[in-house]
């Protein structure tokens, strides 16, 4: 079949009413994510996981596992598209990746032009969803089919080199990034071995025998970390919320913000293939780049309007550029797509290589709601960008206990285990502390979810060999992501040793 008949089948799947439904909800949801500052799509994609595999229960599992894995995924980009509104608004990000559009952003809105940020935000937001999607539609089955040639050796040294893009560019510490993943590789250790049967860190416990719950893991760390960091910090915002006028951008806003758009799109695009590149350096990189080739560059900061396009177009190409790497090779680039990743792994489905061949349905399906999340989210937020900006205003009071309920109620609805709602309190002071003392919690999920697959994929090319380790560098390619793995942890650390900054990675 070829690439448009998958695609074809895939816009059947999207277009079934409850997957619109999931993808409606998930949008929304996202933008809502977005808009509260401090919560991210981490958190949002990890606190939902629970829920959806609660709605999707009755569904065959390929059904339930298309369904879960639409709504979550519109959380993910949703929450790109809602990060600008506190950025332009209030001055305040509501994730990492909507730093920079800030620095005109809320400018433009103290100028009376707020309405004019919000909607090229959401236009640039647009073009880039659609100019990622079709990298991903292109890409898709060649890097797929280029992925099946891999060996076992080939695979471990390709999640080495997803583990170290993370860890090697997360958080202002490197050696704090490198020890969270060290403890998620430990975590992921724990429970019995599939291949001697032999408990591992169990303690006698019977509870640990299938290994710990990374779902417990995700929504203790990011939610409930959260609200612990709100309580205990008494995080309250006190900016004050600029008006808007005009929502539609004028023909002199359109054509300045074209071009930025357009080169947002492409550059955030290609950095979000990038494992660990992420959101944050996207949008960091657009803005440097439109400054540069402004015939203007003095009125950037200012309240310039290519200082909103370029950046937001560049987070959410990035988003979309992210999702090659998570669908072709099984590899996450950042902290969302790793659970995004272990989500579908709860359903039986494994990304990668074998994906589109084995589950068509699940991966074309998705990428056909994407491109319909994107058109919904051009559709919801441009006419409703005052009711999304009144969310800003929710009372933490009342925000805090529903984030609680969810979470508790979530893991215990997947798992009916009270030790899991212990680990996930447990964790979430962990993730206060975490956060408190700039130790990233990126590396720990990503590694948790791969540290099995890297040890599994390790052995079988051990017992290929012989347990000759000199396998994984004797091919070719496994020696070339050996290679990348390290010097993508070396080479930050040589810049930090020069005096120079690096910039953190998207969600660490």
């Amino acid at each position: 079949m070829s690439t448009l008949q998958f695609l074809a089948d895939g816009f059947a799947i999207a277009f079934q009413w409850q997957n619109l439904l999931f993808a409606l909800v998930g949008v929304i949801i996202g933008t809502a994510v977005g808009v509260l500052p401090g919560i991210g799509p981490m958190s949002g994609v990890a606190l939902l996981i629970p829920v959806t595999a609660t709605i999707t229960a009755g569904l065959p599992t390929e059904a339930a596992a298309t369904s879960s894995i639409i709504l979550l995924a519109g959380v993910y980009y949703g929450a790109m598209y809602g990060g600008s509104t506190t950025s332009i608004l209030l001055n305040t990000p509501g994730e990492s990746s909507s730093v920079v559009t800030t620095l005109d952003g809320y400018q433009m809105a103290k100028q009376g032009r707020a309405g004019s940020a919000l909607s090229i935000a959401a236009i640039g937001s647009f073009c880039a969803g659609v100019i990622a999607l079709l990298g991903l539609i292109l890409l898709a089955n060649p890097l797929s089919k280029l992925a099946l040639k891999f060996g076992p050796a080939e695979y471990f040294s390709l999640m080495l080199l997803g583990l170290a893009a993370v860890s090697g560019l997360a958080g202002r510490s490197i050696t704090k990034a490198l020890i969270m993943t060290a403890l998620g590789l430990m975590l992921g250790t724990v429970g019995i071995d599939a291949v001697s049967g032999i408990e591992r860190f169990t303690f006698g416990q019977p509870m640990l025998f299938s290994g710990i719950e990374f779902l417990t893991i995700a929504v203790g760390l990011f939610a409930l970390g959260e609200v612990f960091k709100t309580i205990l910090e008494r995080d309250e915002e006190d900016g004050q919320l600029a008006k808007i006028n005009r929502v539609l951008p004028t023909k002199q806003d359109l054509k300045e913000s074209a071009i930025p758009i357009a080169r947002g799109s492409l550059l955030g695009f290609f950095i979000g293939v990038l494992p660990g590149a992420g959101a944050t350096l996207a949008s960091f990189f657009s803005y440097i780049t439109e400054k540069k080739f402004s015939k203007t560059p003095e009125k950037f900061g200012k309240g310039h309007i290519a200082g909103v396009a370029g950046p937001e177009s560049a987070n959410n190409a990035a988003s979309g550029g992210a999702m090659i790497p998570l669908l072709t090779l099984g590899i996450p680039g950042s902290g969302t797509t790793a659970i995004l990743m272990g989500a579908l792994i709860m359903y039986n489905i494994q990304p990668g290589p074998l994906l589109f061949e084995e589950h068509p349905q699940v991966a074309w399906g998705l990428i056909a709601s994407m491109f319909i999340g994107n058109l919904m989210l051009l559709a919801l937020n441009m006419p409703l960008v005052r009711i999304f900006a009144k969310i800003i205003e929710t009372p933490k009071k009342y925000l805090l206990p529903i984030i609680v309920a969810i979470s508790i109620f979530g893991v215990y609805a997947v798992q009916f285990a009270t030790f899991d709602l212990f680990l996930l309190l447990a964790c979430g002071v962990l993730g206060y502390l975490f956060a408190k003392n700039d130790y990233p919690v990126a590396p720990l999920v990503l590694a948790l979810v791969l540290g099995p697959m890297i040890e599994n994929n390790m052995r079988r090319a051990l017992t290929i060999s012989n347990g000759d380790f000199s396998i994984f560098v004797a091919k070719p390619l496994s020696l070339l992501f050996l290679v990348a793995a390290i010097s993508w942890l070396l080479i930050p650390l040589f810049m930090k040793m020069r005096g120079k900054n690096v910039l953190i990675n998207e969600e660490g």
